[in-house]
């Protein structure tokens, strides 16, 4: 069976493609676990939901890796990296539960009314997204450290040699929704930024 297709190739639920590089994590886990790699990322406690309603995204590729949040627990991702990317349509919410006082929303906008988000370096670290997604020359099952179409593996990030990947020339995906534990870009230009903190649950989706 080939490993690489080549041309426009799509799926009709993107977190299809994401599936073995969730899998691949485990093993990156049991060298966590072992003390052979080393995780200098910590995230918080709460993940992120993430919709956009349309990425157009060069340079990208995908690994998976295992991310420590706050206290020590190690969580499974995978890791959607590109180049640049401009989006549409973007929102961001997280939930923050508050003793005594309750839920706390904090939900972000922006790209809406023709204006575009740009993103240089994008790197998302997420456990679960659906989406139409198309891709552009694209390359499943290479190895994690030999991958040259995306910005390359995130540092501090803990990939065991030869774990798999796969990366493409460009990617497009539409109708997305995502939980994500972080975020981080070389640059994130947010044209018309909204933010918005309420009381109670005020989710993307």
């Amino acid at each position: 069976m080939e490993s690489v297709a080549r041309g426009g190739t799509r799926w009709k639920r993107f977190a299809v493609v994401m599936v073995p590089s969730v899998a691949a994590t485990a093993a990156v886990g049991v060298a966590l676990a072992q003390g052979a790699l080393a995780a200098s990322f910590s995230v918080s406690g709460q993940q992120a939901k993430v919709s956009v309603d349309r990425l157009d995204g060069k340079g990208f590729v995908q690994y998976g890796t295992i991310d420590t949040v706050h206290g020590g627990k190690k969580v499974p991702v995978a890791v959607s990296a590109f180049k640049s990317a401009e989006l549409r349509g973007l929102c961001q919410s997280v939930v923050i539960p508050v003793p005594v006082f309750g839920d706390v929303s904090v939900k972000l906008n922006a790209g809406n009314d023709g204006k575009v988000v740009e993103a240089k370096n994008l790197y998302i670290d997420l456990d679960q997204l659906d989406a139409d997604a198309t891709f552009k020359n694209i390359n499943i099952g290479v190895s994690a450290n030999d991958t040259s179409k995306g910005p390359g593996l995130k540092d501090g990030d803990a990939v065991l040699p030869g774990s798999f990947a796969q990366e493409a020339d460009e990617a497009v995906l539409t109708g997305v929704k995502q939980t994500s534990w972080a975020t981080s870009a070389g640059t994130f230009k947010l044209s018309g930024l909204s933010l918005n903190v309420a009381k109670g649950k005020n989710e993307c989706f």
